[in-house]
């Protein structure tokens, strides 16, 4: 069910692919986002069978109304009945917490400092990247403790900028913030490679222990790709620390 998991010193991070839950097409069959128009009932079944299948309690799981934008909140239990705020990345430094980004196409970015105790998770699209979600989580985690060379990075599957086609004017104002992100497609168009975007952020923020997942979410027909059917599912991204 776990696309990828890992653990370092402590941290661990987790990214789950499509299969194993028990929605129908087109959300089939993992699909963890609620306002995708996917029934409820199956998104709840599905987010407990991911969090057991990590061995983390469902009920310890923070998650975000992911807005595309820079916007970070500091969790110290789930929202409860309170409104889930319209955030982009979200910071702990509750242990045993877990943090979750959904995404289909967006790039997940898991970040933890186990030494401080503190991790975030954030949900980086071109739009993210450029308004600075990725800095801002970071200078979160900062704020409590965390040192930037310290802090491991993980980002999950992603459209790849092979495949992110946009209009030339779109990749000029994205490199114009981010050069690391100007790309070509496979077939010699425009594109926008956020996760070296994002990667190139970190560098710059000093975080040195970085890895980017190889799988293109368009590519993969075993994860979610918005671009790809548009109707789909959320896959989704897990960070915790012991």
């Amino acid at each position: 069910m776990a696309a990828r998991r890992e653990s370092v010193s402590g941290a661990h991070f987790a990214f789950t692919d499509r299969w194993g839950g028990v929605s129908a097409a087109p959300y089939a069959e993992l699909n963890l986002g609620g306002a995708v128009g996917d029934d409820p009932g199956a998104v709840r079944t599905n987010r407990e069978l991911a969090a057991e299948s990590l061995g983390v309690d469902p009920a310890r799981v923070v998650w975000m109304n992911q807005v595309h934008g820079a916007a970070t909140a500091v969790v110290d239990e789930p929202w409860g009945e309170s409104p889930v705020p319209e955030v982009d990345a979200i910071v702990t430094a509750r242990r045993g917490l877990a943090l979750a980004v959904l995404t289909a196409d967006c790039v997940p970015v898991l970040l933890a400092d186990p030494v401080a105790g503190v991790a975030a998770a954030a949900h980086a699209g071109r739009p993210g990247l450029v308004a600075g979600v990725v800095p801002a989580a970071v200078r979160a985690m900062a704020e409590l403790g965390a040192e930037p060379s310290r802090i491991v990075a993980r980002t999950g599957p992603a459209v790849c900028g092979r495949c992110y086609e946009v209009p030339e004017a779109m990749r000029a104002e994205v490199a114009a913030v981010e050069p690391a992100a100007h790309a070509v497609t496979s077939w010699g168009t425009p594109a926008v490679d956020v996760g070296a975007g994002v990667h190139a952020q970190l560098q710059r923020l000093g975080v040195r222990d970085r890895a980017q997942s190889p799988v293109c979410t368009l590519e993969s027909g075993d994860h979610f790709s918005y671009r790809r059917d548009r109707t789909t599912g959320r896959l989704a991204g897990y960070v915790w620390l012991d």
